[in-house]
């Protein structure tokens, strides 16, 4: 097994300079063979020809598509996730289809779902009952095509319950308890568990084998590589150690523009 990551590029963060569409294209020509998106789109249902021109984008660029974000509501508006927001459920499950249709089409097979904040008026055990029937919905709409759902400890959002890597695999394991769907994976994102507090070298010691994608960028700051203090080095080997083979995404914040960021990129990347 190769220890060498192979990176892939979170389009939601890097190529920002460009239009959404052109991005997969920039993203190819900077060295990246795989890109990831959060959900790139205004609804949960959008129009066929919204979904067409975003599929076309990134075959005709060359670049496989890695991870995808189920709709997760307003995100700069601070919304993150509708899996345990009753008022919104129906949108998050109308949204697993075609989801997992895009992923289809482009060979994805990894598709976060980010669990939601807590709600004023609601109460939590009723949002914990929900997320995991969500969940299981949506595990075994992924397990159809051979894909897993994706659930993610989160910072910077204080009403967003899931912080800990414990807070995500005891939400992970009672859905496989009380439902029996077992394809929903740790998504192990190295700067939101140490900007939580969390020991990351840890984190992978425990829960190494139960991680489906990795996403990174330094800490503090949420910047490229080589701009905090975060072995993230030495945490890859270390998950690579436990087994995991998959793609790293690269899911920060440039601090200037896109490609004059890259220097920490290797010039040549292994192959899928």
């Amino acid at each position: 097994m190769s220890t060498n990551p192979r990176y892939a590029a979170n389009l939601s963060l890097l190529f920002t300079e460009l239009p959404l569409l052109e991005r997969p294209a920039a993203a190819k020509a900077a060295g990246f063979d795989a890109v990831e998106f959060w959900w790139p789109f205004a609804t949960a249902v959008p129009a066929q020809s919204e979904i067409d021109d975003f599929v076309a984008a990134i075959e005709n660029a060359g670049v496989q598509l890695v991870g995808l974000n189920f709709f997760a509501g307003d995100m700069p508006g601070g919304d993150r996730g509708l899996v345990s927001w009753p008022a919104r459920s129906d949108e998050f499950r109308a949204n697993i289809d075609v989801t997992v249709g895009i992923g289809e089409r482009l060979g994805c097979k990894a598709f976060n779902a980010l669990y939601g904040n807590r709600i004023d008026g609601v109460d939590p055990a009723e949002q914990d009952d929900l997320a995991v029937q969500n969940l299981a919905a949506a595990g075994r709409a992924a397990a159809r095509i051979g894909g897993v759902v994706l659930l993610e400890p989160v910072s910077g959002a204080p009403r967003y319950p899931l912080l800990t890597a414990d807070d995500v695999i005891a939400v992970i394991d009672r859905v496989q308890a009380e439902t029996g769907v077992d394809n929903v994976r740790f998504l192990c994102d190295l700067y939101h568990l140490d900007v939580n507090g969390s020991d990351v070298a840890k984190v992978i010691a425990t829960y190494g084998d139960r991680v489906g994608h990795v996403q990174i960028a330094d800490s503090p700051g949420r910047g490229e590589p080589g701009t905090g203090q975060l072995d993230i080095a030495g945490h890859l080997a270390a998950l690579a150690d436990r087994g995991y083979d998959g793609w790293v995404a690269a899911e920060y914040k440039p601090t200037g523009d896109t490609v004059a960021g890259l220097g920490w990129l290797p010039a040549a990347q292994p192959s899928a």
